[in-house]
C-alpha cells in the first residue's frame, strides 16, 4: 500500500513539475546522486519505495514535501509552488497566477497567458516571444523498462566511442562469438532471394508455416493447423503482438522472475499490469507453484513460462509442467510457452512443450531459429496456436488483425524456415561434450562459483548463467551500481538481477558465448574485482 500511495504522488508531483523519468535520472547525476532508469521505473510503478537519501532528493527535485510524497501527511506544499490539496493536486484559484504555476489538471502554465505554442494557442502578442513546442515520449512508456539494452549498455556504447575495448556478456547474439550460421541455410536463401521479393500472406510463407506445423507435431502439439501459425521478425515482434491483442488497462498476466524483460514491458506498453511469480533458486529455479497461486486474482488472463529460461538456464521437467496446467485449467487461464532455447538442451535431458500437456486449454507457443542456428539478425520467429481454439476465437480474430497491419514478416528469412528444420541439426554438436556451448557452460560455471561471495545453479539449456552475489559480503545495495562499476573498471558488460524484474539486488547474467579463451581472461577479471569492491 505505501508503494502505491508513493507511486501516486510521485507522479502527480512529476506532472505537476512537467518532468519525466529521464529528467530525474540527469537531475540525480549532475548532484551526485545514485539514481537508474531501473529504480525510478519501480518508483513509478509502485514495485518498491526508495531509500531515505533518495526520497529526500525527489522531494528537492520536485519542489514538493518530503513528508507528502512519502505518504506520512495527507498535505503537502511544494516550495515555491501553490498549496496542493490532500489529493496531491493544486488547491482551486492558484493554479494560474504566476510563471511556473500548476493548473488543476496538474501541468504547467509558464507563457499560457500569451497563447503559447506548445498550448496550440494564438500567436503571442507583438514583442513576446513565443515559446516552442517540445515533444516527448508517450506516458505510456513511463513504465516501460528493458536494461538488457539499457543504461550500463549506454555506458558502455559511450565508453567504446572513447575508444575503449568492451567485452560483451550482455545479450545473446551467436554471430559477433563466431558461431556461423549453417551452410546449407546460406545457400538455400541465395537461391531464393529473387522469390522473396514482394509479401507474404500475413501469417506466413505456406513452406514455412508447413515446416512449423511438422515441428509442432513432432513436439506433441495438439489440435493445430497451418492457418494457426504465425511468423514474426524474431520472437520479439509477436510476443508484442499477443500482449496488444489481449490485454486491457489494468488485466493482470502472470510472468516469471526473474524473467526475458520484453514480457513484463510488453504487458506493461499494452496497457495490462505485469504480476511476477518467482522462480526458487533453491529449487533449480523452477517456478514457485504456490507463489503462482497466491498471485492468481479475477482479472487474470494469463500465465508466461520461459521454458527453457532466460536468464536462469533452467530447464522445466514434465512434472512441474503438469502442475503449472492444472493451475491453469483451474483458474481457466490462457498459457503462453517461450520455447526459443528448446533445441539447446544440454546433459542428455528433453524439452517438453507445455502446451502437449493441455490440450483442453487455449496454449500459445513461440520458437525460432535466433538461438538454434545462430542467424539472430535474419530475425524469424514463429507461435503457434494450439489446444482449446473455441474459447479463444476472439483473441484469434485480434491476432489475425495485428497481423494484417503489419503485412507480413521477413520474406527472405521465412524461406530458409523448411531447410534449417529439416534434415541435420548443427547445433547438436555444440551442446555435447566437446561442443562449444557445453565447454563454455561448464568452464564459466566452475569459474564464478571459484570466487569467494559468487554461488550459481548449473544451466541446463540456453547460454547464460545467472549467479548469485553475497551482498553482505561486498555490501552491495545496487546491482545496476554494480553493473556500471564492474564495466568503468574491468571493461566487462554484464546486465544486473534487476534487468530481468529480480527485486533483489544479488544476481547478474553471464552469456557464455565466447570462446573459453575469452571467458577465462573474463573470469579472472571479475574475480579480481570481487576480491577488492564493496559498496558504499
Amino acid at each position: 500500500m505505501a508503494g502505491e500511495i508513493f507511486a501516486d504522488r510521485l507522479r502527480l508531483a512529476m506532472e505537476a513539475q512537467g518532468k519525466k523519468q529521464v529528467d530525474l535520472i540527469r537531475m540525480a547525476k549532475e548532484r551526485g546522486v545514485k539514481l537508474g532508469k531501473s529504480q525510478i521505473s519501480q518508483y513509478v510503478s509502485g514495485k518498491t519505495v526508495p531509500r531515505a537519501d533518495i526520497l529526500h532528493f525527489l522531494a528537492q527535485a520536485l519542489e514538493t514535501d518530503e513528508d507528502w510524497l512519502a505518504g506520512r501527511k495527507a498535505e503537502g506544499r511544494p516550495q515555491g509552488k501553490p498549496e496542493w490539496r490532500p489529493d496531491g493536486r493544486p488547491a482551486e484559484g492558484n493554479g494560474q497566477q504566476a510563471e511556473g504555476n500548476v493548473r488543476e489538471d496538474g501541468r504547467k502554465v509558464e507563457a499560457e497567458r500569451y497563447g503559447s505554442v506548445k498550448n496550440g494557442g494564438d500567436s503571442a502578442p507583438e514583442g513576446k516571444e513565443k515559446s516552442m513546442r517540445e515533444f516527448k515520449k508517450s506516458t505510456k512508456l513511463d513504465n516501460v523498462l528493458y536494461d538488457v539494452r539499457g543504461p550500463v549498455v549506454d555506458e558502455a556504447a559511450r565508453m567504446e566511442e572513447e575508444g575503449m575495448q568492451v567485452l560483451k556478456l550482455n545479450i545473446g547474439n551467436p554471430a559477433p562469438f563466431g558461431f556461423r550460421t549453417p551452410d546449407e541455410v546460406i545457400h538455400d536463401m541465395r537461391q531464393q532471394l529473387t522469390e522473396c521479393e514482394g509479401y507474404s500472406t500475413a501469417n506466413g510463407l505456406f513452406s514455412a508455416r508447413k515446416a512449423i506445423m511438422q515441428y509442432a507435431q513432432l513436439k506433441g502439439i495438439p489440435n493445430v493447423s497451418i492457418e494457426d501459425i504465425y511468423t514474426g521478425n524474431g520472437v520479439s515482434e509477436l510476443i508484442n503482438l499477443c500482449m496488444s491483442a489481449l490485454l486491457n488497462d489494468g488485466d493482470e498476466i502472470l510472468i516469471p522472475s526473474p524473467d526475458y524483460p520484453l514480457w513484463t514491458a510488453c504487458a506493461t506498453l499494452a496497457g495490462g499490469k505485469a504480476v511476477h511469480y518467482i522462480c526458487d533458486e533453491q529449487a533449480e529455479w523452477y517456478p514457485d507453484l504456490n507463489d503462482i497461486r497466491k498471485k492468481i486474482t479475477d482479472r487474470t488472463k494469463a500465465i508466461v513460462i520461459i521454458n527453457p529460461n532466460n536468464p536462469t538456464g533452467a530447464l522445466y521437467p514434465k512434472e512441474i509442467l503438469l502442475q503449472i496446467v492444472e493451475i491453469a485449467r483451474q483458474h481457466q487461464l490462457m498459457i503462453f510457452s517461450d520455447e526459443i532455447y528448446d533445441r539447446l538442451v544440454m546433459d542428455g535431458l528433453e524439452h517438453v512443450s507445455i502446451a502437449s500437456l493441455a490440450p483442453d486449454l487455449f496454449c500459445v507457443t513461440f520458437s525460432g531459429l535466433s538461438k538454434s542456428h545462430m542467424i539472430a539478425g535474419f530475425r524469424i520467429g514463429w507461435m503457434i496456436l494450439s489446444g482449446n481454439k473455441r474459447i479463444a476465437r476472439d483473441y484469434m480474430e485480434g491476432i489475425k488483425m495485428l497481423s494484417n497491419m503489419r503485412l507480413c514478416s521477413n520474406v527472405p528469412a521465412q524461406s530458409i524456415v523448411q531447410t534449417a528444420l529439416g534434415g541435420h541439426q548443427s547445433v547438436k554438436s555444440y551442446i555435447v561434450p566437446g561442443g562449444r556451448i557445453y565447454d563454455q557452460r561448464e568452464f564459466i560455471f566452475k569459474a564464478l562459483t571459484d570466487i569467494p561471495g559468487i554461488s550459481a545453479v548449473k544451466p541446463k539449456a540456453a547460454f547464460y548463467l545467472f549467479p548469485k552475489i553475497d551482498v553482505k559480503r561486498f555490501n552491495i545495495t545496487d546491482d545496476e551500481k554494480f553493473a556500471l562499476d564492474l564495466l568503468r573498471d574491468k571493461k566487462i558488460l554484464l546486465i544486473h538481477g534487476g534487468g530481468f524484474n529480480w527485486k533483489q539486488p544479488d544476481h547478474f547474467r553471464v552469456v557464455y558465448l565466447p570462446r573459453v579463451e575469452v571467458l577465462k581472461e573474463a573470469a579472472e577479471s571479475i574475480a579480481d574485482f570481487f576480491s577488492y569492491y564493496r559498496q558504499g
